[in-house]
């Protein structure tokens, strides 16, 4: 090998090293054992093309479901003493989703750093949710491996920060209809009905028009991205019109 060979090995390697280096910091843990980040960071594609010469991430994909279930459920069940199990229940399914973990994954820049096989990067799958989000299980896995349950609770605690909040107003915002239709049962014993009165816009970006008709006569209409969106709007201002609007959700 030449110098100019050896020298350009030497950046690619410095470079991978600020990238994990970076990635530590995000995840709030300096590994001890730094191969089993690597090996976290290894698709099985990557091991394959090798013949079985090296491990790949599979088994610690499998561990990290577990310790991120448990992880977030813990943090879930603290944050939120009030809180019923239902609630917890869809946040934590928002917070664990495929599509979810995949953004997290991109958002600490493991599909820069995950080892793919040939084939597997010239056919996205660098790209894909399914190998991002089994990636960021498999790291929080290693987490765990190298610093015990506190740290990969710290991790989780870190990279989620903004997502606890953000689930937990979803989940208060989607109990608007059911809220609704307890109140009109109590006080009008009757039942809400919405009517699909428009749609518009192109297929990718479509707006649903609803009305919303009560039992005393009154109407509320509403416009949302999806028409389960457009109902919680409608519903969110008929509780607001029946005076309930300092009342909580009963989650």
């Amino acid at each position: 090998m030449n110098t100019q060979q050896e020298d350009h090995g030497t950046d690619v390697y410095s470079e991978r090293e600020a990238l994990l280096h970076s990635l530590e910091n995000n995840l709030g843990h300096t590994f001890k054992h730094r191969r089993l980040l690597e090996l976290a960071l290894t698709h099985s594609s990557f091991a394959n093309e090798r013949e079985g010469s090296c491990q790949h991430n599979e088994r610690l994909e499998f561990l990290g479901d577990a310790v991120l279930e448990l992880c977030i459920s813990d943090r879930l069940f603290h944050k939120y003493p009030d809180l019923r199990e239902g609630a917890l229940t869809k946040m934590r399914s928002q917070l664990v989703s495929t599509p979810k973990l995949a953004k997290m994954a991109k958002r600490l820049g493991l599909d820069e750093l995950l080892k793919l096989g040939r084939g597997e990067d010239l056919q996205g799958g660098r790209k894909r949710d399914s190998v991002l989000s089994d990636t960021f299980e498999a790291v929080l896995a290693a987490v765990y491996e190298d610093g015990g349950f506190e740290a990969a609770g710290r991790m989780v605690e870190k990279v989620f920060a903004n997502d606890f909040l953000a689930a937990q107003q979803e989940v208060t915002r989607k109990d608007h209809k059911t809220l609704l239709q307890e109140v009109l049962q109590q006080r009008f014993k009757g039942m809400p009905v919405y009517t699909l009165t428009k749609t518009s816009g192109p297929e990718h970006a479509r707006t649903f028009d609803i009305e919303l008709q009560i039992p005393d006569g009154r109407t509320f209409t509403a416009q949302g991205s999806s028409y389960k969106k457009a109902q919680q709007l409608a519903a969110e201002q008929a509780l607001l019109q029946l005076g309930q609007e300092k009342t909580e959700p009963k989650l």
